[in-house]
């Protein structure tokens, strides 16, 4: 249990190169330091988990190295380099700004730039959630952050952009983290996997990456969850009993009745799907949800949209080859207008079925033969 140490911990990228899915910020910061046209003053902001505190702490490693390697790397080798792997260094310090957030944390931080750095050429100050800063901490701050000492280098972080003042933001320069694909974080987490000795099937390395909503962090998060309770053998059945998931057997066999024009069936169904715990306003969401994938299969200019394994690509393709694009986007509407309308509804049971009820009879409508009035 002592030794024991997350993935995201573990697996925590080390240098600009192992950072998974931000190669734009990183090739950008590998090319300032190269050039020596370093800013005093940076922000990263971005969505929680994809990286912006590990690259605040590559790069602080990095321009107090010693000994760059030809990549423009840090070389882990020189002493300033090992301070920073050991947690020893004095060149770099980081500041919570949810708990540290008040006037007097950040006039002890401004105290603290007038010393200059013992060894290395900088002061680094990591400061993450800054938003969180009091308006007179930010105010405060401004003064330093407009006329920084040659020895110091502020690094900001943040996942809400627009609470930061405009007059903090113009004195940064910006970069903008983006969430990770879906494809990186699948190799990221069969990386992981091969080197921890652990089985997956590739469906459910998807529905990790598809859950985590482009955040590295939860996704290695949830891996560690669910190889605890698979015991190292990460399955498909795992995944959406762990995770709470419907199944997306149930949506293609949903869409096979509702095309057919089956009442009965779409309603069982629906029943079935209550009974495993499942609301309405889950099951219109992922309707929703697959509908859109049939849409996006209908054209191959689209089909780089749909975000499954190649298995899954095949079954989307088919269904949506039988439902025909008119129809799908015929339910897309429907199923969309209902799980808007739900919170309203009183009898969120009979609303859904409801719903279910009208999706099938378009379907019959579509595909019903034309009728000759007699005169």
């Amino acid at each position: 249990m002592e030794n024991y140490v997350v993935s995201a911990r573990k697996y925590r990228p080390a240098s600009f190169e192992s950072v998974v899915g931000q190669q734009h910020i990183t090739s950008t910061l590998k090319h300032a330091i190269s050039t020596g046209q370093l800013g005093h003053a940076f922000l990263f902001c971005g969505p929680r988990g994809v990286g912006k505190t590990t690259c605040a702490r590559i790069l602080a490693k990095t321009v107090n190295c010693e000994h760059l390697t030809p990549e423009h790397e840090a070389c882990n080798e020189c002493e300033t380099c090992r301070s920073f792997i050991d947690g020893s260094s004095m060149n770099i310090f980081e500041l919570d700004a949810a708990s540290n957030n008040s006037v007097d944390d950040i006039r002890e931080l401004i105290r603290q730039i007038h010393v200059p750095p013992q060894t290395g050429k900088y002061k680094v100050y990591i400061i993450d959630e800054v938003h969180a800063l009091s308006l007179s901490a930010f105010q405060a701050f401004l003064k330093t952050l407009e006329e920084p000492l040659p020895y110091v280098m502020f690094i900001l972080a943040t996942t809400e952009k627009h609470k930061v003042p405009a007059t903090i933001l113009s004195r940064c320069q910006v970069f903008d983290f983006k969430r990770i694909q879906t494809e990186d974080v699948v190799n990221h987490l069969k990386y992981v996997a091969e080197h921890e000795h652990v089985q997956y099937e590739p469906q459910a390395l998807h529905l990790i990456a598809k859950q985590c909503d482009g955040g590295m962090r939860d996704a290695l998060s949830t891996f560690d969850m669910l190889s605890n309770f698979t015991r190292g053998n990460i399955t498909y059945k795992a995944c959406i009993e762990v995770l709470s998931i419907l199944d997306y057997e149930y949506y293609f066999r949903l869409v096979d009745y509702l095309r057919a024009g089956n009442v009965a069936q779409s309603l069982l169904l629906y029943s079935e799907v209550r009974g495993k715990g499942f609301d309405g306003q889950h099951f219109l969401s992922g309707l929703a949800e697959h509908l859109r994938n049939l849409m996006v299969c209908t054209d191959p200019a689209m089909n780089k949209l749909l975000e499954a394994d190649d298995e899954l690509r095949v079954r989307y393709g088919e269904q949506a080859v039988n439902c025909g694009l008119p129809l799908i986007v015929s339910f897309l509407d429907v199923a969309s207008d209902y799980e808007y309308r739900y919170r309203e509804a009183n009898n969120k049971q009979l609303f859904t079925e409801v719903a279910l009820m009208k999706l099938a009879t378009l379907a019959s409508r579509a595909t019903a033969p034309a009728q000759v009035r007699l005169s």
